[in-house]
């Protein structure tokens, strides 16, 4: 068996941590190749050291005297090797990021030293082979990801590799220049590992014993999730929950390699698996529930506007022409409602709604803000009689009032508009009805 781990900042911040870490993967001979992230915070007032780096790159690029920020930086590391013990300076990596922070090389190459720096540590301490991103992580001349490209070469690059720290978060363009991922990138990078060496199982070591079936900030103590599909993972991490980061499913499930997220301060416990499909039942009918605010309703009323071929592309046309994403389009009979961010729509609102009269000429225009939208999820659902009455019947006695529910013909997930204020109490009212109190 082989394994591909990655480890998040959090379980990286400090020399204390390493070690946490350095344990869990001498446990196991099948866990060959680590993914790092950059040092996190060692405490809530902290700092991450990739904001350091974004902090200390921004002196640099307005011309201004960055040495103490670069040498804040540096005691991080230093202290995490005096901590672990190892023979290691990184005096000289130090001196090219500042060469390459004064010839301005970029935001990008400067949040990625954050990874290369703690990948070099966790190779020197586990005495694995270091291998540089950059050389195996590939982006095109665009800064697109290039997936095909990438695992031919991390293929060829790994096959005689017993065991390698390949750190997270970037590659390089063709011209060498550094490309990073989004924030919370170095998940993609691992699973683009395990991709790469057809991993049996690609372990992501956070902070967290896997996924919750509910945000633990709005319900108290929610159930944890066993096991869940790529499809309901891509659906709960659409709508806000942020365990794992999105982008990271596409690589393994072209391979159907497991996802386990693993908690780095529990490593005893099982923690979520992520899987492409199971015969394994839920213990309750919806595997989680997950939301986003910050939404805004245009509802377009017009007779026989049923009658009327290509309204719908009409509508969305002018929400395409303004840059603006659709959520979701419930309709009727003579109204359309279209659910947009709030953030997107905003600053080209007149605009929008000009336009709208001028392709569909409707009969009214009404928008609604401060909305939300609340994600029911689960395999478990489908064929399931009664799912959305009891959601209407709950949210009613909880008098809250839903602005739109539309559920997918996969039937599995179900999502509910509400106002913003009602966003916590819908939560708590719909993990009530669906997740049984332990006994």
């Amino acid at each position: 068996m082989v394994k591909v781990v990655k480890f998040g900042g959090s379980s990286l911040a400090s020399a204390e941590q390493f070690k946490k870490v350095g344990n869990i993967i001498r446990a196991e001979e099948s866990r060959r190749f680590v993914v790092p992230s950059a040092p996190g915070k060692r405490f809530s007032d902290d700092t991450k050291v990739t904001d350091m780096l974004y902090k200390c790159y921004a002196e640099a690029e307005a011309g201004k005297n960055f040495d103490k920020q670069l040498k804040a930086i540096e005691e991080r590391y230093n202290e995490i090797i005096k901590g672990l013990g190892l023979r290691l300076s990184l005096k000289e990596q130090f001196e090219t990021i500042k060469k390459n922070f004064e010839a301005k090389a970029g935001s990008d190459y400067a949040a990625s030293r954050g990874e290369f720096l703690n990948g070099i540590i966790m190779a020197n301490y586990l005495g694995f082979e270091f291998i540089d991103a950059a050389l195996v992580i590939c982006f095109d001349k665009n800064g697109e990801f290039d997936s095909e490209k990438t695992n031919k070469v991390m293929t060829e690059k790994l096959k005689n590799v017993k065991s390698a720290v390949i750190p997270g978060f970037y590659g390089a363009m063709p011209n060498g220049a550094i490309k990073t991922f989004s924030r919370g990138g170095s998940d993609v990078t691992g699973s683009i590992v395990a991709r790469a060496i057809r991993a049996d199982v690609y372990e992501n070591w956070t902070d967290v014993s896997g996924f919750l079936v509910a945000d633990p900030r709005i319900v108290d103590n929610p159930k944890s999730i066993d096991i869940i599909t790529y499809k309901e993972l891509r659906e709960l991490s659409y709508m806000g929950a942020s365990v794992l980061h999105e982008s990271a499913i596409f690589p393994v499930r072209k391979e159907g390699i497991p996802i386990n997220i693993r908690n780095t301060n529990a490593p005893e416990d099982k923690g979520t698996f992520i899987v492409e499909t199971t015969c394994n039942r839920p213990d309750c009918i919806i595997t989680g529930i997950a939301g986003k605010k910050g939404f805004v309703s245009i509802t377009i009323d017009k007779d026989m506007m049923n009658s009327e071929i290509g309204f719908g592309r009409k509508v969305l046309q002018v929400f395409e022409d303004n840059g603006i994403s659709f959520e979701h389009m419930p309709s009727g009979i003579d109204t359309m409602t279209v659910f947009v961010h709030k953030d997107e729509f905003v600053e080209k609102e007149q605009k929008v709604l000009a336009e709208l009269h001028r392709a569909v000429t409707p009969d009214t225009i009404e928008l609604e803000s401060d909305l939300a939208l609340i994600a029911v999820v689960g395999r478990g659902m489908k064929n399931n009689s009664g799912l959305a009455g009891n959601i209407f019947s709950a949210l009613a006695k909880a008098k809250i009032n839903i602005k739109m529910i539309d559920q997918g013909s996969s039937e599995l997930n179900i999502i509910i508009g509400v106002r913003e204020r009602y966003f916590e109490d819908a939560i708590k009212t719909i993990y009530s009805v669906f997740v049984p109190e332990d006994k």
